[in-house]
């Protein structure tokens, strides 16, 4: 499109087209392992050795048919610990979701679902879990149930326990005997390396690629250097960036395992007739961003320099310390979902429009990418990278703060979400084929 010189330039006169990138893989790639270890964190260790930033109760439906049952445990077990002086528990959460039936028992759909709940039910956050099924759907908690000795997992079916009230009252009577047990477990002086950092934004705007995001992916690599891993995922918003992840992999077989997701997403797309570049969002676009590339080359920001030691499928258990990209979609509660059932134990959620995002059972830090919006919805931010911007800090300066602040969170300090009580209902398993 041609538009006068000196003319507004916006997603109306400006359109995406493909262009040629380099996926071919770098050989000289190196990651160091000589981790820095002079800082440390105060988490909860669990007998598996991996170490929780915060101490749940986890009430998980493997259907929404036991939504109601899981979310009325919660709010009874709740109103308990309200009442009492449990100082190292800090509640229950019931994970529902609208899925888990009416759905093939084989293929992609239930594969990333079978691993979002495997990942949730052993996640470092939780102290105690109980796996709540109806009995009779797609999802049989037979497929949760590893029959081993780990007894903070229990598994329980409505039908099996004689209707609504009876496994309330079970589960809730089980819990009020545990939480002496559940609140023993103390804080202690924790390795870095034992945090998992998800990487997200969300409402987007112009400032997102050169203030929070890069600011983030400093912090980010910071984390990394410590022994920490961070992971970055929303395949659709790296989509025109995604040779400058594959410049940094460290396996070949990666490169091609990414190429192979975004070519699932071109066709995933079309198939429902849509495309892979229909972003920026309404919201994104008034924040001044035009296309996808732009997005995607801000969005990838967040994730700093690091080496990329894995690509993960959604909700794939990381198993080695790092940078890792995870696919997803770009919808935040989704992906985040399955960063968390990877194994992220904290949330860094960049925005520019502004955001209310919590998830529990990990908390999430909101970095603003504007002074504006800030001083606007302080009591939903938690760091001012505007500051850049306005000429008062520099990137490192942020990004610094930002990986204090982590520490801290980790250790205990609640952020905006938790203080404004957000994080119960963004549970969102990602589903993937016919509804049945």
């Amino acid at each position: 499109m041609i538009s006068k010189k000196g003319s507004h330039v916006h997603s109306h006169n400006i359109m995406f087209h493909e262009f040629e990138r380099s996926y071919k893989f770098n050989k000289n790639k190196e990651f160091n392992k000589d981790f820095q270890k002079d800082k440390y964190f105060y988490g909860y260790k669990r007998s598996n050795g991996s170490v929780g930033t915060r101490n749940y109760i986890g009430l998980i439906s493997t259907v929404n048919c036991s939504a109601t049952v899981v979310k009325k445990i919660a709010d009874k077990i709740n109103i308990y610990l309200k009442e009492k002086n449990f100082k190292n528990i800090d509640g229950a959460v019931c994970l529902k979701h609208s899925s888990g039936c009416g759905m093939n028992t084989s293929g992609k759909g239930m594969e990333v679902f079978n691993r979002t709940i495997e990942g949730f039910k052993s996640h470092q956050n939780f102290g105690k879990v109980f796996v709540v099924g109806l009995g009779c759907e797609c999802a049989q908690i037979s497929l949760y149930n590893d029959m081993n000795t780990n007894s903070d997992i229990e598994y329980l079916n409505i039908q099996d326990e004689g209707g609504t009230n009876q496994i309330i009252n079970k589960v809730y009577n089980k819990v009020i005997d545990e939480l002496p047990k559940i609140n023993s477990i103390e804080r202690t002086e924790s390795a870095l390396s034992e945090l998992t950092l998800a990487l997200q934004c969300g409402g987007s705007d112009s400032y997102s690629g050169i203030t929070a995001n890069p600011a983030l992916g400093f912090a980010a690599d910071l984390l990394v250097q410590y022994g920490g891993s961070t992971i970055l995922s929303e395949t659709p918003e790296i989509y025109g960036a995604e040779h400058l992840l594959i410049d940094r992999a460290l396996k070949e077989s990666d490169v091609t395992k990414l190429v192979n997701q975004i070519k699932w997403w071109k066709n995933y797309t079309q198939i429902n007739d849509g495309s892979l570049d229909n972003n920026p969002s309404p919201g994104n676009k008034k924040g001044g961003l035009t296309t996808i590339l732009e997005k995607s080359l801000g969005a990838v920001a967040k994730s700093g320099n690091s080496t990329m030691v894995s690509v993960l499928d959604y909700a794939e258990k990381i198993s080695e310390k790092g940078f890792h990209f995870m696919d997803s979609p770009g919808y935040d509660p989704v992906s985040v979902t399955g960063q968390v059932a990877s194994g992220s134990n904290l949330i860094c959620f960049t925005t520019g429009r502004g955001s209310c995002f919590g998830f529990k059972p990990a908390p999430s830090l909101k970095i603003a990418t504007n002074t504006n919006m800030y001083n606007n919805l302080q009591e939903d931010m938690d760091i001012n990278a505007g500051t850049i911007m306005d000429g008062i800090n520099s990137i490192e300066e942020i990004g610094t703060n930002i990986f204090n602040e982590l520490i801290d969170v980790a250790s205990g300090k609640k952020t905006k979400s938790e203080i404004n009580e957000y994080g119960d209902d963004e549970f969102n398993p990602w589903v993937i084929g016919a509804t049945m």
